[in-house]
């Protein structure tokens, strides 16, 4: 999440993001203090100092000190602001409605495909983190430059009746793509774009308890 992205973003809540991946450490730091990140989820809908004090029970002085770390890295946004008792008052919202955490992060150190078994469940978890830098990447690019992003995402669940079932699925499936990437795929198209195509299954898993780990 680039801080010059940030402040383009305006100062209406309707520029409000569904999502924003972070890439930068420092916003990452800023964003993963445990009390930043409170005031950051108080600021779903706009509010100020003194009302996310009071909803935290935190004094406002402190609230002031952790906004404007939060709005230097674009994480908050200003919205309004309201004279009150001679001052001004300043009411932010959170830049986004949820946030992710960039595996650029980590530099060399990121999940790479090409260093993990590929019959490993490591493995996809190394191509799903691939997946994010590479779309959010792009889409900081497709936004510089006002245009769309294509993208595709199917998300099902399928419930198997047995390993036997799971396999003849898979060969299946395996085969349906080859056979449509075969009829579309073409490689010597002057003007023709090259997409990755991603296709995985796991089992599902079961949420944790609020604060419990898996």
């Amino acid at each position: 999440m680039h801080d010059a992205e940030a402040n383009d973003t305006g100062v209406n809540d309707t520029a409000v993001a569904d999502l924003a991946v972070i890439d930068r450490p420092d916003t990452a730091v800023a964003a993963l203090d445990p009390l930043r990140s409170r005031i950051l989820a108080a600021l779903a809908a706009p509010g100020s100092a003194s009302s996310v004090a009071a909803e935290l029970g935190i004094p406002r002085q402190k609230v002031n000190y952790h906004l404007r770390t939060l709005e230097s890295h674009g994480l908050v946004v200003l919205v309004d602001e309201r004279p009150r008792r001679g001052l001004t008052e300043r009411f932010y919202v959170a830049s986004a409605r949820a946030y992710a955490l960039s595996p650029e992060l980590l530099g060399d150190n990121a999940a790479d495909p090409d260093r993990v078994d590929r019959l490993s469940s490591r493995y996809l978890i190394a191509v799903a983190a691939r997946v994010m830098g590479d779309v959010a990447r792009l889409a900081r690019a497709a936004d510089r430059a006002g245009a769309p992003l294509s993208t595709l995402t199917i998300d099902t669940e399928v419930r198997f009746a047995s390993a036997a079932d799971r396999a003849a699925f898979t060969r299946e499936l395996a085969d349906a793509v080859a056979d449509v990437c075969a009829r579309h795929h073409d490689e010597a198209a002057p003007d023709g774009r090259w997409h990755r195509l991603v296709v995985a299954a796991h089992p599902r898993s079961r949420p944790s308890p609020k604060g419990s780990p898996e």
